[in-house]
């Protein structure tokens, strides 16, 4: 019998579905399991490769497989899915052996395996983030209810926190609603509670990360955006440059090129949709504190940043901004080294060593 050299898994959220083949790329056969019996069957198996989809779960089996021996890797599902051989008969069986053929190709991307410590606080990134779209849907249902007996309220969550003790007490309103913003005041109060304890823990995470405490240095980085980055990035060296992480973040523009001639559209947006908007948002901070300095005590990238703004506008300038600073970001975290804002002097120098001098 011939020996299995990979196993494709396809991931779901009650069965799993495993496609196997021999050393030269062959299918041998498909299995169907429960979570248990997925396990008990990969610990008897010998060693080999382990390809799986990154969704749901991926993680957690591959530090799993990993422990019984086996090599995981794990695919972006946008690379496997132009392996499936049929797009009308989408099945467990068909997706697995997608995975198994995407897998096997030589040039194929894998995706870093997450530690256990960076999915926790990863965790609370996520359900801050969850909290925040639950608080910012209790406002607009609050201030739209309270629209239809004439109350208008501005849009911030401290203006409505200000408003509805004075509310709960006024006459006008019928008792059920005022009964219903006492509710609501609770329910406001609860969120706003557990995002303040997610922030705490993700504060403690980038104190004690010399990784984040690095990159807080960086004007537009804060420690949130510092965790994130180096919870989600995990180790930058799988990277080669710091132009891949911007593309894997989706700060490049998509490319529609053939014939020698370059097409550029808008940015990609691939990747993580937080971590891509925290360095938006850090792009913001760094543009309002460039414009608001002096031109005479402005660094040189704030001057290019100034440069930039009057040539593209305000927009691209922040997607520039969040372009440069993933860029930092993987400099630092790839060659362990403290953010330098003279470091273009030095490669300056280093180009004009090189350069032939005149007679």
């Amino acid at each position: 019998m011939k020996e299995i050299t990979t196993a494709a898994v396809d991931l779901a959220k009650e069965l799993i579905v495993v496609c196997t083949a021999d050393a030269s790329g062959r299918t041998m056969y498909f299995k169907q399991f429960g979570f248990r019996g997925f396990a008990s069957w990969a610990a008897n198996l010998p060693p080999c490769t382990m390809a799986m989809e990154a969704c749901s779960s991926a993680h957690y089996w591959a530090r799993t497989l990993e422990s019984l021996g086996h090599r995981p890797k794990l695919l972006s599902p946008e690379l496997v899915a132009p392996f499936r051989k049929s797009k009308g008969a989408k099945n467990d069986r068909n997706d697995a052996q997608a995975i198994l053929i995407a897998a096997l190709q030589p040039d194929m991307r894998f995706v870093s395996v997450k530690s256990i410590e960076q999915q926790s606080i990863l965790a609370c990134h996520r359900m801050r983030e969850g909290w925040k779209v639950e608080r910012t849907a209790l406002i607009n249902r609050v201030r739209g209810l309270l629209a239809e007996f004439g109350v208008w309220l501005g849009r911030s969550p401290q203006n409505l926190a200000r408003s509805l003790p004075r509310l709960i007490q006024e006459e006008q309103l019928p008792a059920r609603v005022r009964a219903l913003l006492v509710q609501a005041q609770s329910h406001l109060a609860g969120l706003e509670g557990l995002m303040e304890q997610c922030e705490r823990d993700i504060g403690e995470h980038a104190r004690h990360s010399e990784a984040a405490q690095r990159l807080c240095s960086i004007n537009g980085i804060g420690p949130i955006s510092a965790s994130a980055i180096v919870a989600t990035v995990g180790n930058a060296r799988d990277f080669r440059n710091g132009r891949q992480m911007a593309a894997w973040v989706g700060l490049v523009p998509r490319q529609s090129s053939s014939g020698g001639k370059e097409r550029l559209g808008k940015i990609t947006k691939r990747g993580d949709t937080y971590l891509r908007g925290l360095l938006t948002q850090g792009g913001r901070s760094t543009l309002n504190a460039a414009l608001a300095r002096a031109p005479d005590q402005r660094s040189h990238l704030e001057h290019w940043i100034v440069a930039l703004r009057q040539r593209v506008g305000y927009h691209k300038t922040l997607v520039a901004i969040a372009n440069k600073h993933a860029r930092i970001c993987w400099a630092m975290l790839a060659r362990e080294t403290a953010y330098d804002p003279n470091s273009w002097q030095q490669q300056h120098v280093r180009a004009g060593d090189c350069a032939p001098v005149a007679a």
